[in-house]
């Protein structure tokens, strides 16, 4: 059975200058208050530290990026065929998750080539000690596996009954993005799970589209079907249902989870999105979600549907986009959490 949780929202902020460093206490890397990335003609989509080794990891859609701290590049895949979305960094095998959709629709139209009449939607797991230099190729690359998440693309396939219209995309599907590590709701802490949220259509004529859709995943549920790209084919190894369903009751919002990050230190999952359109909504565009009592609020922020990213001790990286002579950047800037509602975050 689906349960129905109700989750916390705040909102994200970073801040930078250069060669400013935020000194924590329980490491010896050196966070800066900005790291800079450049990508190419598609904005970036997701960030993630690896606070251990002092490299963050870049989503520019169609290319994957690892930084040092100071934002030197040490690495890319490129030609990602497909939409690589929001990503984390588990430190336990040192792999970055990221959602990865090949559709045939206007969003992945130019990037998915041989994505005609299917849409099937993966995580991408990625070994980031096997990035090592630059313009690697993701087919048939070892450090770049992918594995199918089926249940989206089933709610993304199906017709369905909605007040007596029948519609295309159960819930308003149309795919996944944000992802993130945390334990199970209801819970602060112990075992680790992958949590894949959908992107939800913002059409404001229909009623089923007003939650935030979360699935969780055992690694090793994950693990067990990973396997390299081979371009022109579509691998559907997966599993076939999630471990959970989670319904989050945000109202509508234009294209679902575009990032969403859990931090320990607070236990609240925090979402970012597209704020959605329907009159009758605040329409926010961060919600909140504390893990332990599963209460949810909302927020408006300008940042964080690009890239979030729990730095600890209260700190977060957040990614603020933009371009620069015809080319798509971010700056990664470092922020403090406040816990505030109406400013929950403040530049470091």
């Amino acid at each position: 059975m689906i349960d129905m949780k109700k989750l916390f929202f705040v909102v994200l902020t970073l801040s930078f200058s250069a060669g400013i460093f935020a000194q924590t206490p329980d490491t010896e890397i050196r966070l800066p208050t900005d790291i800079y990335a450049e990508g190419g003609n598609h904005h970036v989509q997701g960030i993630a530290l690896d606070r251990e080794k002092g490299y963050m990891y870049f989503s520019f859609t169609t290319q994957f990026i690892k930084t040092d701290l100071a934002g030197r590049v040490l690495g890319t895949i490129d030609k990602i065929q497909g939409h690589l979305g929001a990503m984390v960094f588990n430190p336990e095998d040192r792999k970055v998750y990221a959602s990865l959709e090949c559709k045939d629709d206007a969003i992945g139209a130019g990037l998915s080539g041989f994505a005609k009449g299917r849409s099937l939607f993966y995580v991408a797991i990625i070994d980031v000690d096997k990035v090592l230099s630059v313009g690697m190729d993701s087919e048939d690359n070892e450090a770049f596996q992918v594995v199918c998440i089926r249940e989206a693309g089933k709610d993304y396939a199906a017709k369905v009954n909605v007040g007596g219209k029948m519609l295309d995309h159960r819930y308003g599907c149309s795919g996944i993005d944000g992802v993130t590590i945390a334990p199970r709701l209801g819970k602060a802490s112990g075992r680790q799970f992958l949590y894949v949220a959908y992107g939800i259509y913002g059409d404001t004529t229909r009623t089923d589209n007003d939650n935030q859709i979360l699935l969780r995943y055992r690694f090793c549920q994950l693990r067990k079907y990973a396997g390299t790209v081979r371009f022109g084919t579509f691998s559907e190894a997966g599993p076939a249902k999630p471990a959970e369903k989670i319904f989050i009751p945000t109202g509508n919002t234009r294209y679902g989870v575009q990032n969403m990050a859990y931090d320990p230190a607070s236990r609240c999952l925090f979402l970012a999105v597209y704020p959605g359109s329907k009159p009758h909504l605040p329409n926010y565009s961060t919600f909140t979600v504390d893990f332990r009592t599963g209460s949810i609020q909302g927020s408006y922020f300008k940042w964080g549907a690009t890239g979030i990213c729990p730095a600890g001790d209260g700190l977060w990286y957040i990614s603020e986009n933009g371009s620069l002579d015809g080319k798509q950047n971010t700056h990664a800037r470092l922020y403090r959490w406040t816990g505030i509602p109406d400013n929950p975050f403040e530049r470091f």
